[in-house]
């Protein structure tokens, strides 16, 4: 017997690796449609960044990388990037890079390792699914969770081939830590903490984003002493990761002090010295009277709130924390950037979530996601008490921000995990058991049966004749059965466990068992089928080539950065709006005024205030930049919404925000519209934006006899525009890239 018992338990555990392998599998296959349907080119506009960051750690190594100033960014102020970036990504790649030449792969190029980094990284995202929701509920919703985690689109859209940015790897260190907080709560294991503080220190070392995770711990921590269920395992774990976790990431430097400094992360110094009170109370209880206790406890935390009062007062006095972030704010307050900080609203990713993406990112998991937090509310355990908490904050800040989508699909796949585990499991039982029994007793297919809290099943067509002693058995085995389960109920909630034994019993017919495993199995058919077409159709398109419906493609903007590369001196400067610094800088290898760093604020609305000047006043701006060309994007001939006319409002926001004298009013019409009509106002069509997108746009007859701009759907300007100050000096195909030359005066001037 227990040798049979240990060849089922090896093959149980060789289908769960083959499973978790074949997981693995088709996340990373279901990330190639890009480098099939294109080729294997760097996606947006970070990952940019991140990939010529990746050639400086590969070709230079560490220290080069460390002491890296960067003079072509930011002109002229430069940027010092070894402590402004977040590094985790660029060490990962230039690892992986150096371990497959040292494997025996010298013909791989770093860029191909940057492209496949975050497809890899899915996979282990996917096996930390499953590792957290075996944890937290069952196996099956481990298993099930897994191969939502691995084709979510939520979390697709940032770990496609391509897709070089942070939060490609950033998310599998987010449900490691979670899973090794969760395993150290369960089991008092120092080890565990220590291991989930070494994923959340790569966490940091990878995303801004690691703030919520040093936040919703803290948060879980109050919730378990408000609900009464303080554990010595409770206090292990979350001492060992606070104190480990904040000093490594303090070894990332562009965090430094700031792990204890930083006003975001006070809540988690609060939790760790108010759970210290609550445990050295509870050593003095013990110890002693309780008269005596009280007033030794109440002298204590009055010289303690006197202390610490004193030293916050000092603190915020002497500006030792640091200011809030915007972005932190703006989760507190979605309005707050849109009415302080325009820079940080005028970022697509930090506006709110349109309901439509909450149906395209997650598809079926919404309607699951309420099912699997009943589950697990049901039966609320010390472990599942975790995910509860990760998930409910992070539905509300998935709102608030849609960036932050990315932070709620793995916690949504573990939901969905939860509900589709207790669908299946309850009618994959009913149907064999009620299999099991027709041959024997005869009965019909419309019989019922009874799911007990163990899982095990009852035919409801029991006759008559199974009475007597066998009725007298029943009733003992039943009485035991409950004892078992009641103690088995008690055992996870101490252990963290939870299993069906947790449910109430409910009867089922067979009919209705398979229904519910013919539309699970019709569910997940259907999910799978959205996420691949998320994957293929949405997700898998380079910002710097565009597909059309027709099969055709526009590659302006790699036309428009090699044109630049090769047509200007290399130590020329290009202005434009922020959004395609990286990009310039990656591609064509010229000099930029500002990037998507954004990191200077008053830099970028210098940049905003010469594209919305008058053409001679921006023409002052630019040669006091030494700016030598300037580079706009023009949607209007083909109908492409993302240009620069669509955002100039920001660009107008943002330097006025910095210069008093530019107002928004000044750009709108009569009746405070923003149109490039007939109507529009004489300060916008006065502007350099509008006179350098429209410039001889009506030679262009694209409309018939007219010139029409299809992105706004007004006609060109019926006059010419003539530019004295700049000068044409490259218009893509499509003319979605316009580059314009500055001109020098000469002996006479401008003529």
């Amino acid at each position: 017997m227990a040798r049979e018992g240990l060849a089922i338990r090896q093959s149980e555990a060789l289908v769960r690796l083959g499973t978790m392998a074949l997981i693995y599998v088709m996340a990373f296959s279901a990330r190639l449609f890009s480098v099939i349907r294109y080729e294997s080119i760097i996606h947006e506009f970070d990952p940019w960044f991140n990939y010529r960051s990746t050639k400086v750690f590969v070709e230079d190594g560490m220290y080069a990388f460390w002491n890296w100033f960067d003079h072509k960014s930011w002109y002229p102020l430069g940027r010092v990037v070894g402590g402004t970036v977040y590094p985790g990504i660029m060490f990962t790649a230039g690892f992986i890079y150096h371990a497959l030449h040292a494997l025996g792969f010298p013909e791989i190029h770093v860029r191909e390792v940057c492209v496949l980094t975050a497809p890899i990284f899915s996979g282990l995202t996917a096996i930390a699914a499953y590792l957290l929701g075996t944890e937290a509920y069952s196996s099956g919703a481990g298993l099930f969770a897994a191969v939502i985690t691995s084709i979510v689109p939520g979390y697709m859209s940032r770990s496609t081939a391509g897709s070089f940015d942070n939060e490609g790897v950033a998310i599998t260190a987010l449900v490691f830590v979670f899973y090794g907080f969760m395993r150290a709560v369960r089991t008092g294991s120092i080890l565990y903490s220590a291991l989930s503080a070494i994923a959340y220190l790569y966490m940091v070392s990878t995303w801004g984003g690691y703030i919520f995770v040093i936040n919703i711990i803290p948060i879980y921590v109050m919730v378990m002493l408000v609900l009464g269920r303080f554990s010595n395992r409770l206090y292990v774990a979350y001492s060992t990761f606070y104190v480990l976790g904040t000093l490594l990431s303090m070894q990332i430097r562009f965090v430094g002090f700031g792990a204890i400094q930083s006003k975001e992360k006070l809540a988690a110094l609060a939790v760790f010295g108010f759970l210290h009170l609550y445990v050295f109370g509870r050593w003095l209880y013990s110890l002693m009277p309780r008269r005596k206790f009280w007033l030794l406890f109440s002298g204590t935390v009055a010289v303690l709130v006197g202390t610490v009062a004193i030293a916050l007062s000092w603190a915020f006095r002497t500006n030792f924390f640091g200011p809030w972030e915007g972005r932190f704010y703006t989760i507190l307050d979605p309005t707050y950037a849109q009415r302080f900080i325009p820079i940080i609203a005028s970022v697509s990713e930090h506006q709110p979530t349109a309901w439509a993406s909450y149906f395209m990112d997650l598809h079926v998991l919404n309607f699951l996601f309420p099912v699997g937090l009943y589950y697990l509310m049901k039966g609320v355990t010390d472990t599942n008490l975790l995910l509860i908490v990760y998930a409910v904050f992070a539905a509300y800040f998935s709102g608030v921000m849609s960036r932050l989508m990315l932070v709620l699909a793995p916690a949504s796949a573990l939901m969905s995990g939860v509900a589709l585990s207790e669908m299946t499991n309850k009618a994959a039982a009913s149907v064999f058991e009620m299999v099991k029994r027709a041959p024997h007793d005869g009965s019909s297919t419309s019989s019922t049966a009874t799911l007990h809290p163990d899982g095990g099943t009852a035919s409801s067509t029991d006759t008559a004749a199974q009475s007597g002693k066998r009725g007298a058995a029943k009733k003992a085995v039943a009485t035991r059965k409950a004892a078992s389960v009641q103690g088995s109920a008690s055992t996870a909630s101490s252990s963290g466990k939870t299993g069906a034994a947790m449910s109430r019993p409910f009867k089922v017919t067979l009919e209705v068992s398979v229904a519910l495993l013919l539309i699970a199995s019709f569910v997940l058919f259907k999910y799978i089928q959205h996420c691949l077409y998320m994957a293929n159709h949405y997700y898998s398109s380079p910002s710097v080539v565009i597909q059309l419906n027709d099969g055709s493609y526009w590659d302006d903007f790699r036309e428009a950065y090699f044109w630049l590369s090769q047509n200007t001196d290399p130590d020329d400067t290009v202005l434009s709006w922020w959004d395609y610094g990286y990009q310039l800088s990656g591609m064509a290898n010229r000099t930029t005024i500002v990037d998507n760093n954004t990191w200077n604020n008053s830099h970028i609305a210098t940049v905003g205030r010469c594209l919305n000047s008058d053409e001679k006043k921006a023409h002052t701006i630019a040669r006091k930049l030494d700016v030598d060309y300037v580079l706009i994007i023009f949607g209007g001939l083909v109908g492409y919404s993302s240009d620069d006319i669509n955002k100039f409002l920001w660009p107008i926001r943002i330097s006025g925000s910095v210069d008093p004298s530019v107002k928004e009013e000044d750009y709108l019409t009569a009746r405070g519209e923003y149109s490039m009509g007939e109507d529009a106002s004489e300060t916008l069509k006065n502007s350099l934006m509008y006179r350098l997108s429209y410039y001889r746009f009506n030679e262009v007859r694209n409309h018939g006899n007219f010139a029409v701009d299809l992105v706004r759907r007004v006609q060109a300007p019926e006059h010419d525009i003539t530019l004295r100050y700049f000068e044409e000096a490259f218009t893509s195909e499509h003319w979605l890239v316009r580059i314009y030359r500055v001109k020098q005066p000469d002996a006479l001037g401008f003529t």
